[in-house]
């Protein structure tokens, strides 16, 4: 059974950045927990946790509830980006 913790860290409406966790894990265990193997997984892992950062204080500035935008709403977001 999953903490309570770790299903937050699942859910995709709290967590951007699951799939890129995902990869990292993954690649870490495909190269015996080398980090050097996976260092681009780290650096889009990082750059993910930063770019929502970043939107979650924009967010939390602006008063807009929730801080951290849903699932479906960060897809739109990362669209209008292209």
């Amino acid at each position: 059974r999953m903490s309570r913790h770790a299903k937050k860290l699942r859910d995709h409406d709290i967590n951007p950045c699951v799939a890129e966790t995902d990869a990292t894990t993954k690649c870490m265990s495909d190269n015996d927990y080398n980090k050097d193997m996976c260092a681009d997984y780290f650096l889009k892992y990082k750059n993910c946790r930063k770019f929502w950062h970043g939107i979650m204080m924009q967010r939390k500035r602006n008063g807009v509830k929730p801080e951290m935008p849903p699932a479906e709403e960060r897809k739109k977001i990362l669209e209008s980006m292209g």
